[in-house]
C-alpha cells in the first residue's frame, strides 16, 4: 500500500462553512479583492489577535513584510536586522525596498534570533555605518515563541521598530499573549500549508485604525482621491480576494480546533520518540512560551546510523520541496557548501520510501548565495541545526496511526 503522509497540509472545515462564503461571494458578485468577506475576515483576526489590533488582509505574507517594512521607512541604503534561521519571504522584501538584510544567528533554547547577538549587530552597524537599523524581524520557527521579552528590551533601547514574522506562529503566544502582538507590526500567512489557509493569503497586524487605513492604501496600489486615477505614491497590488477571504472566514471556525490537533501530534511524538537514543524533539523551553507546533521537528545526532547514508547525495534531485516542481533550475552540483549530514538526507529518503514527507530545517539565510555579501553576525547554531534538524509531518490530517507508523519508521531506518 502507498501510504502517503504529507508534512503540513491545513485542512477544509467539515461544516462546509467554507463553501457557503464562498458562494455568497459568486452570488453577489464579488470577486474582487476587496468585499464583505474580506471585511468579516478581518474583524475575525483582530478578536482572534486580541489586544485592540487592527489586521490588513492581503495576498501573501511575504506582501505583508513588504508593506511593514515600507511603513517603517525601510528604502534604498538601509539596514534592517533579520532572523537567519528563516524561509526566504523574511528577508527578500528588505531587498524590494533596496535595503540590505543584516543576517542575525539563533540561540539554541527556541532556534530564533538570539538577542545577545541583536544587540551586538546594532552596536556594530551603527559603528561601521553611523545609522542604526530601521527594523528588526524576529521569526517564529516551526511556530515556536522567539524570545521577545529580551527582543523588545533591545528593540526599544535603541527605538527600532520590531515586524514580527509569525507566518509560522499562527496562535503561538509567549507569556498568554498571541505572537505578532509585541512590536510595531505583525505577520500572518495563510499559504496552503499553514495552520489555516485561504489557498494563498496573509494579513498584516497593525497597532491601530490610521495605520491599518495606511497599510490598505498601499495594498491598493496607492489611489488617491479623485473621479480618476491618481497616483502620487507607489503601491501595490496586495490585497486579498474576497473569495479567498471566504475561506478563510470558514477556516477560522476550526482554527483553535488545527491548534490542539498540532500540540496532540507533538505529545504522540514526544512519547514515542522518548526512548529513540540520539533523536532529539524540538518543545517549548519553559512554561512562557506556547508554541503551535506548526512543524514537529527534531534533531538527529551525527552518531545516528541510518541505512542508505552511503548514497545520500548520489542521486540528482528533480523539482524542489515545497511544491515548486517544474519551475527551478537545474542543480550544477549534488552538493553545496551547507547541507544536512548524510544521515538527515537519508532518513529523508528512506521515510519517502515509507510514504513519507519529512524536509530538512531551513537552510541560514546567511548560507544562500544571493546573501553571500550581505553582513551576518553568526554563533553556529543554525548552521549546526540545519545540518542535524528534520521537519516531520504535523498537519491536522495526521491521525496517531500516522505518527505511530512514521515513529516506526524511523527506528526501522535506524541501524546502529
Amino acid at each position: 500500500m502507498d501510504k502517503r503522509i504529507y508534512l503540513c497540509l491545513a485542512r477544509m472545515s467539515e461544516k462546509g462553512v467554507e463553501q457557503k462564503y464562498v458562494k455568497e461571494a459568486f452570488d453577489t458578485n464579488w470577486v474582487v479583492p476587496l468585499g464583505p468577506n474580506v471585511n468579516a475576515f478581518e474583524q475575525d483576526l483582530e478578536q482572534f489577535v486580541g489586544e485592540d489590533k487592527k489586521v490588513v488582509a492581503l495576498s501573501s505574507g511575504t506582501a505583508a513584510v513588504h508593506l511593514a517594512l515600507l511603513a517603517c521607512g525601510v528604502g534604498p541604503g538601509d539596514e534592517v536586522i533579520v532572523q537567519s534561521f528563516t524561509f526566504c519571504a523574511s528577508s527578500h522584501p528588505v531587498t524590494y525596498l533596496g535595503a540590505t538584510p543584516i543576517f542575525v544567528d539563533s540561540e539554541i533554547d527556541t532556534w530564533n534570533m538570539d538577542p545577545i547577538l541583536l544587540e551586538q549587530a546594532i552596536r556594530d552597524r551603527i559603528n561601521k555605518t553611523g545609522r542604526k537599523p530601521k527594523a528588526i524581524v524576529p521569526v517564529a520557527l516551526y511556530g515556536m515563541p522567539y524570545k521577545i521579552d529580551c527582543i523588545m528590551e533591545v528593540a526599544d533601547k535603541y527605538d527600532i521598530p520590531v515586524i514580527e514574522d509569525a507566518a509560522e506562529g499562527f496562535g503561538s503566544k509567549f507569556d498568554g499573549q498571541v505572537l505578532g502582538t509585541f512590536g510595531r507590526y505583525g505577520v500572518l500567512s495563510f499559504n496552503g500549508n499553514k495552520m489555516i489557509t485561504t489557498s494563498g493569503g496573509g494579513a498584516l497586524i497593525c497597532p491601530d485604525m490610521e495605520t491599518k487605513k495606511e497599510i490598505m492604501f498601499y495594498a491598493t496600489q496607492a489611489r488617491e482621491s479623485y473621479p480618476y486615477y491618481q497616483h502620487e505614491r507607489i503601491g501595490y497590488n496586495y490585497r486579498m480576494s474576497n473569495i479567498c477571504a471566504g475561506i478563510g472566514r470558514g477556516q477560522m471556525t476550526v482554527a483553535d480546533e488545527h491548534i490542539v490537533h498540532h500540540k496532540h501530534v507533538c505529545s504522540l511524538y514526544r512519547e514515542l520518540l522518548k526512548d529513540v537514543e540520539g533523536i532529539v524533539l524540538h518543545e517549548n523551553p519553559s512554561e512562557r512560551y506556547d508554541s503551535n507546533y506548526w512543524l514537529n521537528t527534531v534533531v538527529i545526532d551525527s552518531s545516528v546510523c541510518v541505512k542508505g547514508e552511503e548514497e545520500a547525495y548520489k542521486t540528482a534531485i528533480q523539482g524542489a520541496v515545497g511544491g515548486a516542481g517544474g519551475v527551478t533550475h537545474s542543480a550544477p552540483s549534488f552538493h553545496t557548501d551547507c547541507e544536512p549530514n548524510s544521515n538527515i538526507e537519508a532518513m529523508r529518503i528512506g521515510l519517502d520510501t515509507f510514504g513519507i514527507e519529512s524536509r530538512p530545517l531551513w537552510k541560514p539565510m546567511h548560507k544562500q548565495p544571493v546573501y553571500r555579501d550581505c553582513p551576518a553576525y553568526l554563533n553556529g547554531v543554525s548552521e549546526d541545526l540545519f545540518r542535524k534538524g528534520l521537519c516531520l509531518p504535523s498537519g491536522p490530517y495526521v491521525t496517531d496511526e500516522d505518527v505511530e507508523y512514521i515513529v516506526g519508521c524511523i527506528r526501522k531506518l535506524i541501524t546502529n
